[in-house]
């Protein structure tokens, strides 16, 4: 689900099916724009017990603890495939917590701020106590819709929930979790057989994913490694460094000293995930 202005747009289904809020509530629907400074309203009598539920009721703000989108890691998009993580949030208030959701949203100077919301069939919540509640879902990106390559930075998590008595709250800013674009990387050893001692050349290819066009598009100007694993060896070694050119090419050339595989190692950036090509083995005579 797609937000805009920070605002997470669930339907009443959501929050009576989820959320448990009271029937009469059931049909609205939820902005989730809620100042988080609410106190639950309780009935008191006499001194002992106003001075009770003073103390009650300031620890009885509705507060999120925690919300963490793909388990901390970052979200790699490609260009086409939609990509699903799960996210866990945490919420505690003096009334009980009905559910909490997270959602995730961005700045961005084409569409203004906006982001994803929780997928409704995949949300479930765990009561831990009386006043707390940790709830867990999905969160659909779509690479397709609105996605641009300016969006491959962090992204802020945000959660927004209701009391047990219906109540709503929400902090835009819990956390943070780091969106990037796909990366994909090739080699070629050749040629092949070759006589020992004689120049091999290995090309590759990084190329990353484009949001703006929906394409893959050569990462230029990155340093790659170039790394060989001798036949029978359980790890790579590292040979030298070569970088890629303005389309994302790799070229380079060395000798050929026995059986084994070649490939190439790109160790990432902010934007962009590590990735390895898979070994091209080479037949050294």
């Amino acid at each position: 689900m797609r937000i805009r202005a920070t605002v997470v747009a669930v339907t009443g289904a959501l929050a009576l099916s989820a959320f448990a809020v009271p029937a009469a509530q059931a049909d609205e629907v939820r902005s989730w724009n809620v100042d988080s400074g609410f106190l639950a309203d309780k009935h008191s009598a006499g001194e002992k017990s106003k001075k009770a539920f003073g103390a009650t009721a300031q620890a009885a703000a509705p507060k999120v603890t925690s919300a963490v989108v793909n388990g901390g890691k970052p979200i790699v998009v490609g260009t086409k495939s939609k990509q699903t993580v799960p996210f866990t949030v945490t919420a505690t208030a003096g009334a009980g917590v009905g559910g909490v959701a997270a959602y995730i949203w961005i700045k961005n100077d084409e569409f203004g701020d906006w982001g994803y919301g929780p997928n409704e069939k995949s949300f479930s919540c765990k009561v831990v106590n009386a006043t707390t509640t940790t709830c867990k879902g999905t969160i659909t990106l779509d690479p397709k819709e609105y996605m641009t390559n300016s969006d491959a930075t962090w992204w802020r998590i945000g959660a927004t929930g209701v009391t047990q008595e219906g109540e709503e709250f929400e902090n835009e800013t819990v956390s943070k979790v780091r969106v990037q674009r796909f990366s994909k990387l090739t080699v070629n050893a050749s040629p092949e057989p070759v006589k020992k001692g004689k120049t091999i050349t290995v090309t590759g290819k990084l190329t990353r994913a484009n949001w703006d066009t929906g394409t893959y598009k050569g990462y230029s100007k990155q340093s790659v490694k170039l790394q060989f694993k001798k036949k029978g060896a359980k790890s790579y070694t590292t040979i030298k460094t070569v970088k890629t050119s303005s389309t994302g090419t790799l070229k380079t050339t060395v000798k050929a000293s026995a059986d084994g595989y070649w490939r190439y190692s790109f160790a990432g950036t902010p934007s962009t995930p590590a990735v390895s090509a898979g070994g091209d083995y080479l037949d050294v005579k």
